[in-house]
């Protein structure tokens, strides 16, 4: 059985991660749309999170594609970094 992880280190990711984004924001200048679509530097990694709710995963003859990655979700991942951007098959 795995040993649950505990809060602190999970709110410490989660804040390290909401500082990223936020930085590389402020250094691009750049914002993304809020709950409301009003340009925001300052999103919260939470409702980031909810941006990407429903991707979907499609293989067809062993060849991988999101077909539902929108622009705004490829706007986004810009400033998440690689790994990110890695994992939604964009690099």
């Amino acid at each position: 059985m795995r040993e649950a992880i505990p809060k602190e280190k999970t709110y410490l990711v989660y804040s390290l991660g909401q500082r990223m984004l936020r930085q590389a924001l402020e250094q691009d200048k750049q914002s993304i749309s809020n709950q409301l679509g009003k340009p925001t530097a300052t999103p919260t990694l939470r409702w980031v999170f909810q941006c990407f709710i429903s991707i979907h995963l499609l293989t067809i003859s062993d060849v991988k594609q999101i077909p539902n990655l929108t622009d705004e979700r490829r706007w986004i991942l810009q400033f998440l970094g690689a790994p990110c951007r890695k994992y939604y098959l964009l690099t």
